[in-house]
């Protein structure tokens, strides 16, 4: 008989989860409270399969130590305790559970919504210390409020159900979101977060934590806030400031705010936050529902079950989902999608109404789902954040309304094989097309102009009007900014009065750089990538 496949359950994952993985023979299911890294090195090295929620945090000292570890499963949609680098590196699969607590945080936030206009946690303290203080919590309405929700995915939308039914009226900011879906949901969507801030009585943030999400309500967009804003925050730390928060609360600018999520977890000792009364706080309790948790842990359980039994990969954040000698043959095909998404991303508008994927030569033959997802998981990425993987990605697409699909020509082009990823967006179209020389991937097309560009590091994408000088006088500036081209690349529009120039730079180049190219008035467009 073979050895079983140990697996490993922490952090009190729910029953029925466990039961997933218990029932399978080829399987030794070992069970243990939350550990320290110290305890994980300890037990790590034989099991093959690890089930954690939030509290263990799975480090890349602890996936160092792991001799037969072959894949992760976290019963939650963060996956900001494994390194997945890490993991990555050594061949372990990540997975996460993206959909199983939507509800639970939606009520959750919803309900702490509800907390602060009516100041029910503060009363209710009060009367357990035996006080009867009525005229103390005057509370405000929620009916015929307007309510600012930032950030549209599966639980912004589940927000704005239940306060349409409390008769709210809903306004949104989400750049990725379009049109025709807010029009289906019933919310009036802000192209401007700084247009939006102004209208709202009530705000709930629901985007990820991502270097331009990070501190999006802080001291200069609370000043833009209605006076007496109420504020609820279930999403992540760090998205609101809250050093600037407090300043807001104690000048009455924020009449009353919710935390369930804080910059540090738990808050230290001597938080300051504590201290203001308009404030609601919870101890990350958004999906802390039995039902959330046992979903999570059901969905999460049978993801491991089917890696270490049949080897499919379902719902991973570090791989796309495919058997092991597919992925082999399509992995320069997924990386080259996912980096052409990701440079389309950032040449086109951020709302977009539909993404085509098209195929040309030898690849059209192949089963290219994954190589499909991947560039339109790279296009998402910056919108969604790090919890976007190729298998979810086409659920925040439908979340978005944005449309998606491919097509496929069997005869060969200009290059034996061909990607080309298209955005549409008001009428408008976007493209940026790639291939593989050799082992290496290229960019060959922008907006439908040829050119051959490495598609790493920092790109510069320049349109201007074709005349002798302009890639020097560019250059120049560079220079002089201390930033070095590694790589250039030049096109020129049919017409001949339209020229393209791609480099690539060893830095980003900052708002000075930029500010003194742009002088030249026959310089029209310039756009960084960052990939």
């Amino acid at each position: 008989m073979s050895a079983k496949f140990k697996v490993l359950v922490l952090d009190g994952v729910a029953a029925r989860g466990v039961e997933v993985l218990a029932k399978v023979p080829e399987f030794e299911v070992l069970q243990s409270k939350s550990l320290s890294e110290d305890e994980l090195l300890a037990r790590i090295g034989d099991i093959d399969g690890l089930v954690v929620r939030s509290q263990t945090k799975v480090t890349a000292k602890a996936i160092a130590a792991a001799g037969k570890l072959k894949v992760v499963g976290r019963a939650g949609v963060g996956v900001d305790n494994v390194d997945v680098s890490a993991a990555t590196k050594k061949g372990i699969v990540v997975m996460n559970t993206p959909g199983g607590n939507t509800i639970s945080t939606a009520e959750h936030a919803f309900s702490l919504m509800l907390s602060v206009a009516r100041q029910i946690p503060q009363a209710h303290a009060t009367m357990k210390a035996g006080k009867w203080d009525r005229k103390k919590f005057e509370g405000v309405e929620v009916f015929g409020k307007t309510l600012g929700i930032i950030g549209m995915g599966r639980i912004g939308t589940e927000f704005a159900r239940r306060a349409q039914a409390f008769g709210m009226k809903v306004l949104a900011f989400d750049p990725y979101l379009s049109a025709a879906k807010a029009q289906s949901l019933q919310v009036e969507l802000y192209e401007k977060l700084t247009d939006l801030l102004p209208r709202c009585d009530f705000i709930t943030l629901h985007i990820p934590l991502t270097p331009e999400t990070k501190g999006i309500l802080s001291e200069k967009n609370l000043a833009l806030c209605k006076r007496g804003v109420r504020i609820v925050n279930c999403a992540r730390g760090g998205l609101v400031n809250e050093h600037d928060l407090q300043k807001a609360l104690q000048s009455g600018q924020v009449a009353g705010a919710a935390l369930d999520v804080y910059e540090q977890e738990p808050p230290p000792p001597d938080y300051a936050l504590r201290d203001e009364a308009n404030l609601v706080m919870t101890p990350h309790l958004g999906a802390s529902t039995a039902e959330a948790q046992e979903n999570v842990g059901i969905e999460v359980a049978a993801a491991v079950r089917e890696l270490l039994l049949h080897g499919t990969i379902m719902n991973a954040v570090n791989v796309p989902s495919v058997d092991a000698k597919t992925l082999e043959q399509q992995r320069p095909y997924i990386e080259l999608a996912g980096q052409l998404g990701r440079a389309l991303a950032q040449l086109a508008p951020s709302r977009c109404d539909s993404l085509t994927v098209n195929f040309t030569g030898k690849i059209a033959a192949f089963d290219t789902t994954a190589i499909r997802r991947a560039a339109l998981r790279g296009f998402l990425v910056e919108a969604v954040g790090p919890e976007i993987n190729e298998v979810n990605a086409t659920h925040y697409a439908q979340d978005r309304g944005l449309k998606y699909g491919e097509t496929k020509v069997d005869e060969a082009g200009e290059y034996s094989e061909q990607i080309s990823v298209t955005v549409s967006a008001g009428g408008q179209e976007y493209e940026v097309s790639g291939t593989i020389l050799g082992n290496s991937t290229r960019i060959v097309s922008v907006n439908q102009q040829s050119l051959e560009a490495r598609p790493e590091g920092v790109l510069f994408v320049m349109e201007n009007t074709d005349r002798p000088g302009i890639v020097g006088y560019v250059g120049t500036i560079l220079g002089k900014h201390k930033v070095n081209i590694a790589g250039m690349s030049l096109s020129r529009a049919a017409t001949g009065s339209k020229a393209l120039s791609v480099l690539n730079l060893d830095s980003m180049p900052g708002d000075a750089a930029i500010a003194e190219i742009q002088k030249d008035t026959n310089i029209t467009s310039i756009k960084l990538i960052q990939l």
